[in-house]
């Protein structure tokens, strides 16, 4: 049954601001919930007897492989059903499997909750960039969505920061109860308070009138068959390839090489991620919009600039000693490699219509998650675990600077997207 809205009536500038601002805070709680584990892994890895690699398949692998499974099929519900209620389900299903990860006693049990949480966040981010796409005309929409994107650092600023000081203090196990049981409140409010809005009510009459729903292999196929979002998948992918695999071990790096305690590397961490990050996801949407007037090419662009940027940031960052240096050069590898997310949405969204944007969310965050969040903290894990012998605690800075080096192979796919985007927006609408 189709439960979309029927209520035709533009949003007023206050109702689609208000709509916007609740989606990017719950995008903020899904980003506190899936990255609280990075800053307590320590702790865990303690008092569990964990190595790297079962760190690593914790928080990337054995999450992405469930997150992006999942993805897909509900996407495509999305895409046919209520939004809305899709994203208050699923904000519901993650955060208690994020509050149950506090009562949990092995590894076992751990990986299965952190699996529940993968599920739940499947549904977040799909009908979320969907509604957004109708609330908002295309020429706003990059930075609309760089908006929401910026719930990604708002959420690791707060989870490193609260995750830090409340293990130092707390334990880890509270810290999960205390990040996971807000959530299911917020559940409520999404359910009571959001509109559905119409499906392409934004939107040309020449997209509305190519716009259709097909079978869900039929249609991610066609989603495919765009040469310009298929690169645009694999640019997200080695970018976030470096943004998972870095992040997800900077807490240990600075625990382990430079002696930090946790509330310090939460606090470092917290605000060079969280600030650099979310300054870097506006930034990217703006100027895309602002350039995008004269060239839709820079809808990818931009993310081409900003992933290649940081691959000597990033570099740099972990093989300096002083502790000012690396605040200030992870900083700005944050800042820049966070620029690629919301552009690359809005041009997809473009080229595939309304019937097929959560759809296009899905597939990109599929391949962004099976190669960044599912590799990279796993290729990180098991490179510092087989030079460990040789180099000690060492080993993570090598693995790390090794990781930083995909962003290469990240901007070259966003400029290759670029090449075919002009193209596939006219084949879209012929």
């Amino acid at each position: 049954m189709n439960t979309q809205a029927t209520d035709h009536t533009d949003y007023s500038l206050a109702g689609r601001n208000y709509a916007l601002a609740l989606l990017m805070i719950v995008y903020i709680f899904n980003f506190i919930d899936r990255q609280i584990l990075v800053i307590l892994q320590e702790s865990i890895k303690v008092e569990m007897g964990l190595s790297d690699t079962q760190l690593g398949l914790l928080s990337g692998f054995s999450f992405a492989i469930f997150y992006v499974t999942c993805g897909i099929p509900i996407a495509r519900w999305a895409d046919v059903g209520n939004r809305r209620n899709i994203v208050a389900l699923s904000l519901t299903v993650w955060s208690g499997m994020t509050a149950l990860s506090g009562l949990v006693v092995n590894y076992t049990q751990l990986l299965l909750v952190r699996i529940g949480v993968g599920v739940g966040e499947a549904g977040a981010s799909p009908p979320s960039h969907s509604m957004i796409s109708d609330y908002f005309p295309f020429e706003q929409r990059g930075t609309a969505l760089s908006i929401y994107s910026m719930g990604i650092y708002i959420g690791i600023l707060i989870g490193f920061l609260s995750g830090g000081w409340l293990n130092e203090y707390f334990g880890w196990r509270l810290a999960f109860f205390a990040v996971g049981l807000p959530g299911i409140l917020l559940a409520a409010v999404v359910r009571f308070t959001l509109r559905e809005p119409v499906r392409g009510m934004n939107d040309d009459p020449d997209v509305k009138a190519h716009a259709r729903a097909d079978s869900l292999f039929t249609e991610i196929k066609r989603i495919w068959a765009f040469k310009s979002v298929r690169y645009a998948s694999m640019g997200a992918a080695f970018n976030a390839f470096v943004g998972y695999g870095v992040l997800n071990f900077m807490p240990s790096f600075l625990s382990r090489v430079h002696h930090l305690e946790s509330g310090e590397i939460g606090t470092f961490l917290s605000f060079s991620v969280g600030i650099g990050g979310a300054g870097g996801a506006y930034l990217g949407g703006y100027l895309a919009d602002r350039l995008g007037k004269r060239d839709k090419r820079w809808y990818v662009g931009i993310p081409a600039l900003g992933t290649l940027l940081s691959a000597p940031l990033f570099s740099i960052a972990v093989l300096v000693q002083n502790l000012t240096a690396i605040w200030l050069l992870y900083f700005a590898a944050t800042l820049v490699l966070s620029t690629y997310l919301a552009p690359l949405i809005a041009a997809a969204h473009a080229v595939v219509g309304p019937n097929a944007r959560a759809s296009a969310s899905a597939l990109i965050y599929f391949v962004l998650n099976i190669i960044g969040l599912g590799l990279g903290p796993v290729f990180v894990g098991l490179i510092s675990d087989n030079m460990q012998p040789v180099f000690g605690d060492e080993s993570l800075r090598w693995a790390l600077l090794i990781a930083a080096q995909a962003a290469i192979p990240g901007a070259i796919f966003c400029w290759l997207s670029a090449r075919h985007l002009l193209a596939d927006l006219g084949a879209a609408r012929s």
